[in-house]
């Protein structure tokens, strides 16, 4: 991982560049504090918010919630996957094959929905951050591994179980698995 990729001859990839050098720390940061942030307040203040909130709200709620935990999982497990080839824990090869489990396309419901306007600000800024951080990786993971690289399983024509892709993925990001 020492050298970024060149396509032609003087052409590099900046998404390379940011992942696979010490540039990488702030969007490491950014993305775990997120993850972090997100946690405290769906534990804390967003269940005493949450409890407040019209039936049809709360139901938007705690779907969003869901999606919001599996979209910052998914931006952990990616950003764990590169530090770890940034820091030579794993190859490139290996992250690209541990990588195509990640999903990156975790989707949120939109902001003219039954109820939206009634979630709480600090949730809404919660769930936009972490749109724009899954936009931001996903265009970098584009950029380094290429749009269309498919998932292992689905290629294989086998059903994916995301809770176990999760738990593999975690595991190799940790070197126990």
């Amino acid at each position: 991982m020492s050298e970024p990729s060149r396509e032609g001859g003087n052409t590099i990839k900046l998404a390379e560049r940011r992942v696979f050098t010490h540039s990488f720390k702030p969007l490491y940061d950014e993305g775990m504090g997120l993850v972090e942030q997100a946690a405290e307040y769906l534990d804390g203040k967003g269940r005493t918010e949450a409890k407040q909130l019209s039936r049809i709200a709360a139901t938007l709620y705690a779907a969003e919630s869901m999606r919001l935990t599996t979209r910052l999982m998914q931006i952990a497990s990616w950003l764990l996957l590169q530090r770890a080839a940034n820091s030579g824990e794993m190859s490139r090869d290996q992250v690209a094959a541990e990588k195509s489990k990640v999903r990156l396309d975790t989707a949120s419901a939109n902001a003219d929905a039954v109820g939206w306007g009634e979630l709480p600000v600090a949730f809404v800024d919660l769930v936009n951050r972490s749109l724009n951080l899954q936009a931001l990786v996903r265009r970098m993971d584009d950029e380094i591994y290429g749009k269309n690289a498919v998932s292992s399983a689905s290629s294989q024509g086998l059903a994916s179980n995301p809770v176990s892709d999760q738990i593999s993925l975690l595991n190799t990001a940790f070197a126990r698995g």
